[in-house]
């Protein structure tokens, strides 16, 4: 069970998000974070020492919801590493080409350089491309993928598995998400072209 401070904080977290959709950063005060959210600004302030702060964490936090599901993969490894990067990709793509994600995307993008607000979500992904980084080292290690930088390496898999579907998407090129059909084939496309780099 939740802790009364939690519940508050998240309460805080789905106001300010709410409001960050509907009017952007700049529109939105936090005077309205706190009229939704309910109690009072020196609440909030105990929390997040900032709006810019509010967003980022507001932001991650939706990110970082969605993407424990995603990590999973990587995390119980199977003796199979052409399918623990295949069911990643499929689960990496559903997360990243779903609508609300491409919306969070798009916001974050449009405030990246107000206060240091990109540089700040930058430094919360930096971890998430960690636990890639921490799987591909130790199928490197174990002479099931080529040597090399498995930072880079996972910053290569990401734009890979980005690169067919994610931009239409944001440029709003397609209005519709991809089929249940596309996923797995772009995802099987970028596995493939990552594996031809790093396969032994």
């Amino acid at each position: 069970m939740k802790k009364r401070s939690d519940m508050k904080r998240q309460a805080i977290l789905d106001a300010a998000y709410a409001l960050f959709r509907e009017k952007g950063f700049e529109k939105t005060s936090v005077g309205e974070i706190n009229a939704r959210a309910g109690g009072s600004k020196a609440t909030i302030y105990s929390y997040f020492r900032s709006k810019e702060e509010i967003f980022v964490e507001c932001m991650f936090a939706l990110a970082e919801r969605y993407l424990e599901g995603t990590l999973g993969d990587l995390q119980n490894p199977s003796d199979d590493v052409l399918a623990d990067l295949q069911a990643f990709g499929e689960s990496f793509l559903r997360l990243v080409c779903s609508p609300e994600m491409v919306s969070l995307r798009r916001l974050m993008i449009a405030e990246a350089e107000r206060a240091g607000i990109g540089k700040l979500f930058y430094e919360k992904l930096m971890c998430v491309r960690e636990q890639v980084a921490i799987f591909i080292a130790k199928v490197m290690a174990e002479g099931r993928l080529r040597a090399g930088d498995a930072d880079l390496a996972a910053r290569q898999l990401r734009a890979l598995l980005e690169a067919e579907l994610l931009e239409s998407l944001l440029l709003n090129g397609s209005v519709i998400g991809p089929d249940k059909e596309a996923i797995p084939l772009a995802a099987g496309r970028a596995v493939d072209t990552f594996l031809r780099a790093y396969a032994r």
